[in-house]
C-alpha cells in the first residue's frame, strides 16, 4: 500500500514564496525547454535555488522548531554563496557545513556513537558540472566531513598527481583524516564532537544492549525485542543531513553527511559515502533534458543496495517528475527484489531537476531557469527546508507520512516549483 501525502497542498504554500512559480509539471504550456545556446554570455541575476533535509526518521513536535531552524540556516547560508556568486557545489557544501554543525542532527557535531564511543563520519559530495565525486568514510576527529569530501573533488579536478598517479576520490579511516590535515583542514577532538544528548544517547544504548546479552529469551521474545529497538532508537538512526543545488548558470550539485547508525560496528560506512547511494548530480547534457541532483537519508543499508540517489536521479528524465519519483520509491525502493527480505524499508530522497526554459513570447535578453523540486520518504517523518535567491526567507516543512500508514512499507511524497530569471548580458 502507499500512503501519499499531498502534493498539491504544498504546491499551494510554495507558490507564496516567488510571484514567478508556476504550476507542477509537467511543464507549464506557457514554458518550453531550450537547449543552452549561450555558453559564451553573461547572466545577471539572483541566483539560485537550495532544497536541504534535516534526514529522514522521527522528529518529534517537541524538537521540530530546532529541526526547521537549522534546516532555515543552511538554507540561508546557501544562498548567502549564491548571491556572492558561487557555484552550486560550493553552495551546497556550505549548506551541510551549517547542517553539520548542529548539535540536532546525526552528522558532524553532536553524530551517533559507535560501539566503542566513538564518533566516525561518512558525507559525499558531486558536482554535476564536471561530475567528479568526493567522500570520506568512517572518518573521525573532523568536525566538518562534507569539507574534506569537497576538497578531494576538487583536488581531483586539478588532474592527475606525480609520476601520473590518479587522484583519490574516496577516503577511509584514519587516511582520511590524515590527508584532510595535511590539505589544511584542521583536526577536532572526537570528545569535543560529542553532545549531552550523543553522549546520554550512547549510555541509555549500551545498557539495553549489555541488558539484552544477559538475558537467557526465547526466539519470538528476542524477535520482538529487537522490533522494540528499532522503533525506539529509530529517530536517532536515520537522521543523515543533505542538501541539492542549482545555481544561476543552471550547474547542480548534491551532498549528504552522516554519523551513522547509533551503536554501529566501528569501521562501518554508510551510503553516505557511497558513490550512486548518499547524493547524485548531473548536468543536462544531449541524453539528458533535464539536470539533476539528488541527496538520501534512511537506513544506509538499504540505500546502498538499491543504489536509491542515482536511480531517482534517473527517473527524474520522465515528462511526470511526481509520478517518476514515486514510482521510483515504489518499485526501486520499497519493492525492490534487493531488500527482499526486509520487513521495513527506511529512507528517504530530496530531489530536484531543472531546466532552461523561455516564455511562449520570449525576450533575447531573459532567460529562466525551471525547477522542480521533491522530497520522499517512507520512515515516519522527514524535515526539509527550501530557498530561492528571490526568497526573503526560507521554508521549512516537516512530511510525515499519512495516519494509518506503516512505515516502511508506505511513502508520503511532496514538492513544488520554482522559476529562475536572469539577465543575459
Amino acid at each position: 500500500m502507499i500512503g501519499l501525502s499531498s502534493y498539491a497542498g504544498v504546491m499551494e504554500s510554495v507558490m507564496n514564496s516567488a510571484e514567478e512559480q508556476q504550476p507542477s509539471s509537467p511543464l507549464a504550456n506557457a514554458w518550453s525547454k531550450k537547449q543552452d545556446s549561450s555558453k559564451n554570455q553573461k547572466t545577471k541575476g539572483v541566483g539560485g535555488f537550495v532544497l536541504v533535509h534535516a534526514g529522514a526518521g522521527y522528529h518529534s513536535e517537541s524538537k521540530a522548531k530546532e529541526y526547521k531552524h537549522v534546516c532555515k540556516r543552511a538554507c540561508q547560508r546557501a544562498v548567502d554563496q549564491l548571491k556572492a556568486g558561487a557555484l552550486a557545489v560550493e553552495a551546497v557544501a556550505a549548506a551541510l557545513v551549517e547542517l553539520e554543525d548542529s548539535p540536532f542532527t546525526n552528522a558532524g557535531m553532536g553524530s551517533n556513537l559507535n560501539l566503542s564511543g566513538e564518533i566516525e563520519c561518512d558525507a559525499s559530495i558531486m558536482d554535476g558540472k564536471s561530475l567528479h565525486y568526493g567522500a570520506v568514510g568512517a572518518i573521525s576527529g573532523i568536525k566538518n566531513p562534507v569539507l574534506v569530501a569537497n576538497r578531494l573533488l576538487s583536488e581531483a579536478q586539478k588532474g592527475k598527481l606525480s609520476a601520473g598517479r590518479i587522484p583519490p576520490c574516496f577516503l577511509v579511516g584514519l587516511g582520511a583524516h590524515d590527508w584532510a590535515v595535511s590539505h589544511g583542514i584542521p583536526p577536532c577532538p572526537s570528545e569535543k564532537m560529542a553532545t549531552k544528548f550523543s553522549l546520554s544517547a550512547y549510555k541509555r544504548n549500551k545498557r539495553k544492549m549489555e541488558l539484552a546479552e544477559k538475558m537467557d529469551m526465547g526466539h519470538n521474545q528476542t524477535k520482538k525485542r529487537r522490533q522494540s529497538s528499532e522503533n525506539e532508537n529509530g529517530s536517532g538512526c536515520l537522521d543523515t543531513v543533505g542538501a541539492v543545488v542549482v545555481d544561476l548558470e543552471g550547474n547542480v550539485a548534491a551532498a549528504v553527511s552522516s554519523g551513522g547508525l547509533a551503536m554501529k560496528h566501528s569501521g562501518r560506512v554508510g551510503q553516505a559515502a557511497h558513490y550512486g547511494c548518499g547524493c547524485w548530480a548531473e548536468n543536462a547534457c544531449n541524453m539528458n533534458p533535464y539536470s539533476t541532483a539528488v541527496s538520501t537519508s534512511g537506513c544506509g543499508e538499504h540505500l546502498i543496495r538499491t543504489m536509491l540517489a542515482r536511480e531517482c536521479s534517473a527517473a527524474m528524465q520522465s515528462e511526470d517528475a511526481h509520478q517518476a519519483l514515486l514510482e521510483a520509491m515504489q518499485n526501486k525502493f520499497i519493492s525492490s527484489p534487493f531488500l527482499a527480505s526486509e520487513d521495513r524499508v527506511l529512507g528517504g530522497v530530496i530531489v530536484l531537476r531543472c531546466c532552461r526554459c523561455v516564455e511562449a513570447q520570449p525576450s533575447q535578453n531573459i532567460q529562466g531557469i525551471l525547477v522542480e523540486f521533491l522530497w520522499s520518504h517512507t520512515t515516519e517523518s522527514m524535515c526539509v527546508g527550501y530557498m530561492s535567491a528571490q526568497d526573503s526567507k526560507a521554508k521549512t516543512h516537516i512530511s510525515r507520512l499519512p495516519p494509518g500508514t506503516v512505515p516502511g512499507q508506505s511513502l508520503a511524497i511532496e514538492g513544488g516549483v520554482c522559476r529562475l530569471m536572469s539577465v543575459v548580458e
